[in-house]
């Protein structure tokens, strides 16, 4: 028995040295396997995407190019407010005598210049005033003659003074009266000048330059002393009331400037400067009203218009870009770059001779945001790029549903 074991013994120890010698292969491929760059898991697509657009393309998406802008987005006080006009550029038109409607030479939204006939009126009470008028300047013409005439001979003492103060008193009480005629023929716009035309009809004139906002007569009305007939606005001097609370009140000051847009618009910023900050509470709401000028007054603003705003109390400016051109994706933040030589410069005609076609590249730049304020966000980009560079300012999710549909589909947007 002991010798059929030791027969076996060089075959097992074989055996166990393959084994062990296969283990150490193994071990070491391993190892070689640890040392040997994944290239399948650490390769990635270049972060700065490009995306090629034809002369077409671009044309339809309606992409804006522009650079950063200075904003201070930090050194702000939020507030809310309104558009308003000042009582002095805001008129209704009324009459001083009533009469009848005989003609309306405006409409609502036509612009009228100060002392433009804008209706006229009809009443027999035009003419009786006319009457007088032009009978008391008669009267006052002889009893100034009369007048001169008496006090020259009471002075020589060839009359009595009884009658020099007769005379003088009847002088008196006419020129009151002819004064008095005369001031309302001017308020009627009635001919003054003394010729004999009795007219039965007055012009009714706009009191200040602006826009008619209301019209509220028709031909034949009867209208009466006190009511407006129309109403006029001057929008020239718009400003801005806004609401500053408590808090923020003593950063607030004069001569500061103000940005705002207006909500239901297109969002363009407007800029301003206060003039006047509140000095008592507006209502039961805790809040100031401070106004302010409107500088660059090019979009359309009418009473009543609802602005966010802010106003600068610090000089914390930052690069900023308008929202729309930060678009996300994947959990980070892109802006698209126009490259330079993304629009060749040969011409048009050369193009089409080498069946070639106009195309713009833009390259997707990750950057990091920060404050955003008024449509407007900090942007810091995470490689240098050129002053001079073209940034999409608007467009840029146009660009990137074409870098998504061109991979297609691939990635995650936000």
């Amino acid at each position: 028995m002991h010798k059929k074991l030791k027969r076996y013994i060089p075959f097992v120890l074989i055996l166990l040295a393959s084994i062990s010698s296969c283990k150490n292969v193994a071990e070491s491929e391993k190892e070689e396997e640890k040392e040997k760059p994944d290239t399948e898991e650490t390769s990635e697509d270049p972060e700065n995407k490009e995306v090629a657009l034809t002369q077409a393309q671009y044309d339809a998406s309606g992409i804006v190019l522009g650079t950063y802008e200075s904003k201070n987005l930090s050194e702000v006080i939020n507030a809310n407010g309104y558009t308003k006009l000042p009582p002095q550029n805001q008129a209704d038109v009324t009459v001083f005598m009533a009469g009848i409607v005989k003609s309306i030479k405006v409409i609502e939204g036509q612009h009228v210049k100060a002392g433009q006939t804008i209706a006229t009126l009809e009443s027999p009470e035009f003419t009786k005033i006319q009457e007088a008028y032009l009978i008391s300047k008669s009267s006052l013409e002889f009893l100034t003659a009369e007048f001169e005439r008496q006090k020259t001979l009471s002075e020589e003492n060839v009359n009595a003074k009884k009658v020099f103060q007769k005379i003088k008193s009847e002088y008196e009480i006419e020129k009151a009266r002819f004064y008095s005629l005369q001031k309302q023929v001017s308020l009627l716009h009635f001919n003054e000048t003394g010729s004999t035309g009795i007219v039965s009809s007055v012009s009714v004139t706009a009191p200040i330059s602006g826009y008619i906002t209301e019209v509220n007569i028709k031909i034949g009305s009867n209208v009466q002393p006190g009511n407006p007939l129309f109403s006029i606005v001057d929008n020239t001097k718009m400003h801005v009331d806004l609401l500053v609370y408590e808090k923020d009140l003593q950063k607030v000051k004069p001569d500061q400037t103000v940005r705002f847009v207006l909500t239901n618009q297109d969002n363009a910023e407007i800029h301003g400067k206060i003039f006047s900050v509140g000095k008592a509470f507006e209502n039961e709401t805790k809040s100031v009203a401070v106004h302010a000028d409107i500088l660059n007054d090019k979009q359309v603003l009418i009473p009543g218009m609802y602005v966010n705003a802010l106003i600068d109390i610090g000089k914390n400016k930052v690069d900023a870009l308008p929202v729309d051109a930060v678009v996300k994706a994947d959990g980070r933040e892109f802006i698209f770059v126009l490259e330079d030589d993304s629009h060749s410069s040969t011409p048009d005609s050369a193009k089409e001779m080498k069946g070639e076609e106009s195309r713009y590249h833009f390259q997707r730049i990750e950057v990091k945001s920060g404050t955003t304020q008024l449509g407007y966000v900090q942007v810091t980009p995470l490689q240098n790029l050129p002053k001079e560079a073209k940034i999409v300012l608007k467009g840029s999710y146009y660009i990137q549903s074409h870098l998504l549909k061109s991979e297609g589909g691939g990635g995650h947007e936000h």
